[in-house]
């Protein structure tokens, strides 16, 4: 699968016509994409699908003005049209020249070891039957089992008027396996969902039966669990499964587009002390092979590793070109976009707590009483606040430093910096978790991690004693 061909003479008539109502700034982006899945439900195997969706987009800017379209056919008179379009949405003053166009390679790669395109249909099928058997042979009480495979391989060229140029290859792969168990009147739930910037060695790190095992033991362990407590307590986050608390808490907050609207309990804040002296927290698109990393941001500014906090001290934003030159920033590549038929917006990549000095077995050991949270599952947070609840999905109750009973039904009430500010020990451990973050309409992959981290005080929803 190739781009269709631009020469120098297709790019510059399609910039000349977005710029041709006074644009100060005009990009082309243009993609191909091979989708493939398939799914198993209730042992059936369904869903194969392969998709193949190409299109180009153009955007113009102009005195903080944007206008963007795009088309789903690729010829030269197709984006020359599309670039007229959103011309028609801008009345600039000082029309952009078009700069020489120079083609710049990628400062990180993260190629597939193994192509997707190695396994066929039946393959894929023998996947996700994988996954299911090895689910239903946990225990007779798993009831329902769904598994996906699925993989992206992503083509994009982006060409802007000041001259810049290049081309991108990314491949993305994921299982997923959720399972559903019962016993008597208890009905639990188990994930399990891994996933990469790479080709099929995913499957040698992540065997479709581990996965399917993994998400299947979840959902027993629950069946045996007792309804969470309700008070304030400490809570240990285990490795991996605090990302997405620090990713919905405190990194949305972190967006220069939620910062520019004065919607966030971060803005102005940058250089204030808002967390614990142990915490330090990033977003990396560098990371090799990460569910979140690519070479290039979808508007041409090279990956990078933006470190957010600091020992505690809120240090920067996360930027697209619009948002650093209204807050006076630099861009820190993270302009992300669904597909060409979507603007670039700031988004997360994978957004990491950094790990610490703690012993993690020791982290528990100190606890009188407080709750494990291996597993977080979905939750609501306000940026303008920081307020947040999130659900726990697997968790144990800890007495005495001890991992007890597993417990059902918790939520986590509070506010991102609050939380920050009461960590208390940071594990010298780490792991990942990898999710479809939603923004503006927009879903884009987004890698999330942690140490085990302890924060000494926190509101759990329940409704046991």
């Amino acid at each position: 699968m190739t781009l269709p061909e631009l020469d120098d003479a297709d790019v510059r008539a399609i910039l000349d016509a977005a710029l041709s109502s006074g644009g100060q700034f005009a990009d082309l982006y243009v993609e191909q994409r091979r989708s493939r899945s398939v799914g198993v439900d209730d042992q059936r195997v369904e869903d194969l699908v392969t998709g193949l969706d190409r299109g180009g987009g153009v955007r113009v800017i102009a005195d903080g003005r944007t206008a963007y379209a795009f088309t789903n056919v690729l010829t030269r008179e197709a984006l020359i049209d599309a670039a007229r379009t959103a011309a028609a949405g801008i009345d600039g003053r000082d029309r952009a020249t078009i700069a020489d166009l120079r083609t710049v390679q990628p400062p990180y790669s993260h190629p597939a070891r193994r192509d997707p395109a190695e396994l066929d249909g039946p393959g894929m099928a023998d996947i996700v039957r994988r996954i299911d058997e090895a689910a239903r042979d946990v225990d007779g009480a798993v009831r329902q089992v769904g598994a996906t495979y699925g993989d992206t391989t992503q083509d994009v060229l982006l060409v802007n008027s000041e001259g810049h140029r290049h081309t991108e290859h990314r491949v993305r792969t994921r299982l997923a396996a959720r399972v559903v168990a019962a016993r008597d009147d208890v009905v639990q739930t188990g994930l399990e969902a891994p996933g990469a910037a790479a080709g099929l060695e995913l499957l040698d790190e992540h065997p479709p039966d581990q996965v399917g095992r993994r998400a299947a033991e979840r959902a027993v362990l629950m069946l045996d669990s007792r309804p969470a407590p309700a008070e304030d307590m400490t809570v240990v986050l285990a490795p991996g499964s605090g990302g997405v608390l620090f990713h919905e808490a405190c990194g949305h907050g972190m967006e220069a587009d939620i910062v520019a609207k004065g919607a966030s309990v971060y803005q102005g804040r940058r250089g204030d002390k808002i967390g614990s002296d142990l915490i330090s927290g990033v977003d990396d698109a560098t990371i090799a092979n990460a569910w979140g990393s690519f070479g290039f941001d979808d508007e041409g500014t090279p990956a990078q590793r933006t470190v957010l906090f600091d020992r505690g001290v809120c240090t920067d934003y996360m930027t697209d070109r619009l948002r650093a030159d209204e807050l006076g920033l630099a861009r820190s590549g993270n302009a992300r976009r669904q597909s060409y038929a979507h603007l670039p917006i700031p988004r997360m990549t994978n957004t990491y707590i950094l790990p610490g000095d703690d012993d993690p077995d020791e982290i528990v050991r100190a606890v009188r009483r407080g709750l494990f949270c291996d597993q977080l599952g979905g939750g609501q947070v306000d940026p303008a606040s920081g307020d947040f609840v999130f659900g726990v999905a697997v968790a144990w109750l800890i007495e005495d430093g001890e991992l007890t009973h597993p417990v059902r039904g918790a939520n986590l009430v509070g506010d991102g910096p609050s939380i920050l500010a009461r960590v208390d020990a940071v594990g010298t451990d780490f792991d990942v978790r990898e999710g479809i973050c939603g923004k503006d309409g927009q879903g884009v992959p987004a890698g999330l991690g942690n140490p085990t981290v302890r924060i000494s005080r926190i509101t759990v929803g329940g409704t046991g004693a």
